[in-house]
């Protein structure tokens, strides 16, 4: 409730206690957020983490991806980071929120603003000396002066709580870019996991019409039954259809890269045939998980979110306090017929006004409330972050060392199937075994291949997402918050915000 106050230095002292007195009609007492941000240490992870190397330069580098040493794929993945549509989504993000951190600075400065008009208006007699009963023209200018004192730093608040959003929204977008690159990495080693399934199937087919050109030779020559023969036509078909399914799966591939690139499907025409690469070995960096939470950009987000919501909290509390703003406004007034720059023509007012909270049927404790119940939301989301981002880390250490023990058996598997192919080749060319031997052990190589080519893939996928989950090289600024994760009473959590008068 605004009071205007253009009186003597006494009468507006006297307002100002009453209006401390009365502000004891609106308290924030039994308000206060409730939730703690995690403790990395709590996250026991050491025992999960302990079969594998560690290194104190394990953390990924940025441009992780370049550590393959294959330029097409450092290429393609700064064709997605410039023009892929998502990137320019965050970044109008970003302008958004620092645009509004820029709006609540200025909302705590004072503002200066002028004018000046010309009006015609019929006077009557009665307001002399202007009257004249007649149609004349008033001319005029003016500049006002307002300034909120923010006695209670409110104001100074919602712009920190703008500026950690706009921190955050920074983030957000350097997170993307991350996700964004290893998308591209994923699905380039998915194009070559699919170009080595094509070669597998193609393969495949020449291994079936070689088998179906010797069994025409054994149906002629009595060894074997046009039934046999009919098996193996079969077969050969069914071969045919896996090879067509395999270029689907080749172009398919194609297209998702494509798509991340924010280009036509054309794009992925003129992609070269990638090739699987040599999984670089497994390191873990030796303070995990402690450092995590400043080496992945959600986490330090997160963290952003939960400094602005204590912010606003701040805001929310000062509305219960009262206020002082002053506001000036100062000009020339004259006919048309004087000199409007006389000095005589002045006018100015001062009016210094105070503000205070008496009866509002609950919304200030209610807004409190509410800023309360948003920053317990962002705190429980950054505790949601930093929980999957370890458990994260060490699924993908998991996939990774598992995967490696896997390709190893897979590679065993395939060369003893593939021994055993050309043992029973050999046998059915010489007549001494039959077509369903040989068949089931060409299916059996045929598992073996595809199960390898498989976990190839796999694996290196695994390695992929293992630098994203250890953040991709990211590096937050060096006025990234730190989150208390001591318990805090309420009246500890109150008494670093301003209290209303009781």
């Amino acid at each position: 409730m605004p009071l205007n106050i253009p009186t003597r230095r006494g009468n507006f002292a006297a307002a100002v206690l009453a209006t401390v007195l009365l502000a004891g009609c609106a308290s924030t007492g039994g308000l206060h957020p409730t939730a703690t941000p995690t403790n990395p240490a709590s996250l026991a992870a050491q025992r999960s983490f302990s079969g594998a190397k560690t290194d104190d330069a394990a953390w990924p580098q940025q441009g992780w991806w370049k550590a393959l040493g294959d330029a097409q794929l450092d290429t393609l993945v700064d064709e997605a980071l410039a023009d892929n549509p998502d990137m320019t989504l965050v970044d109008a993000r970003v302008r958004a929120a620092l645009a509004a951190a820029g709006a609540a600075d200025a909302a705590r400065k004072p503002t200066l603003n002028g004018g000046a008009s010309a009006a015609g208006a019929r006077v009557p007699p009665i307001l002399p000396p202007l009257a004249s009963g007649h149609f004349g023209v008033i001319r005029y200018g003016y500049l006002s002066f307002s300034w909120d004192l923010d006695l209670w730093g409110g104001k100074r608040a919602a712009w920190q709580a703008a500026v950690g959003n706009a921190r955050a929204a920074e983030v957000d977008a350097q997170a993307a870019r991350l996700k964004l690159s290893a998308d591209v990495v994923q699905a380039y080693f998915q194009l070559a996991g699919a170009w080595v399934q094509r070669d597998l199937a193609n393969e495949e087919l020449q291994r079936a019409n070689d088998f179906l050109k010797l069994t025409h030779k054994r149906v002629a020559s009595g060894i074997d039954s046009k039934f046999s023969l009919a098996r193996i036509e079969a077969e050969s078909a069914s071969d045919r259809a896996h090879l067509e399914a395999a270029d689907n799966a080749v172009r398919s591939a194609g297209l998702m890269l494509a798509a991340l690139l924010g280009a036509g499907p054309d794009r992925a025409l003129a992609i070269e045939r990638p090739a699987l690469p040599a999984v670089p070995a497994l390191a873990l960096p030796s303070d995990l998980p402690a450092d995590l939470l400043g080496r992945r950009p959600d986490v330090v987000a997160a963290r952003w979110r939960v400094e602005a919501a204590g912010k606003d909290i701040k805001v929310a509390k000062t509305k219960f306090l009262p206020n002082v703003s002053i506001s000036s406004l100062a000009g020339l007034l004259a006919p048309s017929s004087m000199n409007l720059f006389s000095f005589q023509n002045r006018f100015y007012t001062i009016s210094p006004a105070l503000s205070l909270p008496i009866f509002e049927g609950g919304a200030l404790r209610a807004n409190l409330a509410g800023k309360d119940a948003a920053r317990d939301i962002a705190v429980a989301q950054y505790n949601q972050t930093l929980v999957h981002a370890i458990n994260q880390v060490a699924g993908q250490v998991d996939d990774l060392q598992s995967l490696s023990a896997q390709v190893q058996d897979a590679e065993n598997a395939r060369a003893s199937a593939d021994d055993a192919y050309a043992l029973a080749m050999k046998r059915y060319r010489a007549g001494v075994g039959n077509y369903l031997e040989a068949l089931s052990v060409r299916q059996e190589l045929i598992a073996a291949e595809q199960q390898l080519a498989s976990l190839q893939t796999r694996r290196v996928g695994a390695w992929a997402t293992l630098n994203e989950a250890l953040g991709g090289g990211f590096q937050p600024a060096a006025d990234a918050p730190s989150l208390a994760t001591a318990p805090q009473s309420a009246s500890e959590s109150q008494a670093h915000q301003p209290q209303a008068h009781r």
